[in-house]
């Protein structure tokens, strides 16, 4: 078994929704240099990926919408499948850097089937709010649904996807709603104040796999220590149950206190810690191996660099250490092009990722959404809802 994989490539940029858009490729840029710069990627090659085909594009997506997509550009008319938008913009070479995301995750992926790797991350992917015939939310191609299908396709029989992004992952969730082989966990923060307006505790799955989706909405304001108390009181047990054999993780960064999109309060060390988390459950159920992508984040230069670094980080081993302070080698170029940039001045927010487990007993609401949670899905993995055994 050979070294976790990494799987980047500067044409990964292309997928860039143009002018002001808060999805903008710089975070990804940034983060890859910050990782060069503290060493966290010496010795470990890069994979490139190759654009998904259309058949493996159309394991989730119609073949419509795929031309569709394709079409967009030259179209002049009212385009349908949710392009065109505010939030999904049409893009020169649209279908081709979208193809290309979904290829990062099924190189990814490949890596754990083929056993070459244990672990893997495409820091370019996480476009979970795609859905089958249309794009949603910033995503034109779902490459987080695209690689689950293709993993049970070649060699998994059960897998457990996690999506930490603040926004619901509705778009893997509906991928697979009626399918038992897949549990899908999003904790997120709560649909009645943030889009996409869905995941809520009662979302469990479809009538022949009750208990397959899983929803923590969280309240507004929910810091590193709700968040992880939720968690835990939550997932390790579920994941133990359902024994997966690989688990796949969305590891958005918008639930952070400085993100403009939303109103969750974590901090980059919460971050740090909630994949430090997720490298144990897959150590501990999965046989260690664990597929990793990125997703939302929009403060593009304090936040997103510092925790997907951390991201790689973890996946490698390699873990970095909060007060690291940020190398000259990068934050320069930034402060030559905008000296009065605020950048911080090391790996952590000076917070400690401290939480209390839960009790059983409700006191605030994080403890409601616990609570409503594990008495909707934890019957129908033979658990008991009121008796934490995380």
């Amino acid at each position: 078994m050979g070294a976790p994989a990494v799987v980047w490539d500067s044409e990964l940029l292309g997928y860039d929704l143009g002018g002001d858009h808060p999805f903008n490729p710089i975070r990804l840029e940034l983060t890859i240099r910050l990782a060069t710069a503290l060493g966290v990627l010496d010795g470990i090659p890069l994979l490139s990926p190759e654009p998904a085909p259309d058949l493996e594009l159309e394991r989730v997506h119609a073949h419509e919408y795929l031309e569709a997509v394709k079409q967009a550009p030259i179209a002049g008319w009212d385009l349908g499948h949710g392009l065109g938008t505010a939030d999904n913009p049409v893009f020169d070479q649209m279908h081709a850097a979208s193809a290309l995301v979904v290829g990062s995750t099924l190189l990814a992926a490949d890596q754990l089937a083929s056993g070459k790797a244990k672990r893997a991350v495409s820091i370019a992917g996480g476009l979970h709010h795609a859905m089958r015939d249309h794009a949603s939310g910033f995503c034109v191609y779902n490459d987080c649904a695209v690689a689950i299908s293709w993993l049970l396709d070649n060699g998994v029989e059960r897998i457990v996807y996690v999506d930490t992004d603040v926004h619901h992952g509705d778009g893997v969730q509906a991928a697979f709603y009626d399918d038992p082989r897949v549990l899908t966990i999003s904790l997120h923060q709560h649909p009645f104040s943030l889009w996409p307006g869905t995941g809520t505790s009662d979302e469990i799955g479809g009538k022949h796999a009750a208990g397959s989706a899983v929803n923590i909405p969280l309240p507004p304001g929910t810091p590193d220590s709700g968040w992880l108390r939720a968690f835990h009181a939550v997932v390790p047990s579920l994941i133990a149950e359902f024994r997966p054999q690989v688990l796949v993780t969305q590891c958005g960064v918008d639930s952070h206190a400085e993100d403009p999109l939303a109103d969750l309060s974590l901090s980059v060390d919460g971050h740090r810690e909630i994949y430090r988390q997720l490298r144990a459950l897959a150590e501990e159920h999965a046989d260690g191996r664990w597929l990793a992508m990125g997703g939302g984040g929009y403060q593009l230069v304090r936040v997103v660099p510092r925790s997907w670094t951390h991201l790689i980080a973890t996946m490698l081993d390699r873990d970095i250490e909060p007060d690291t302070v940020l190398p000259t080698k990068w934050t320069a170029p930034l402060l030559e092009n905008a000296p009065s940039l605020n950048l911080p001045s090391t790996m952590s927010d000076g917070t400690v990722p401290e939480f209390e487990r839960w009790d059983g007993v409700t006191r605030d609401p994080v403890d409601r959404a616990i609570r409503e949670t594990r008495r909707a899905v934890f019957p129908l993995h033979g658990l008991e809802p009121a008796d934490p055994r995380d």
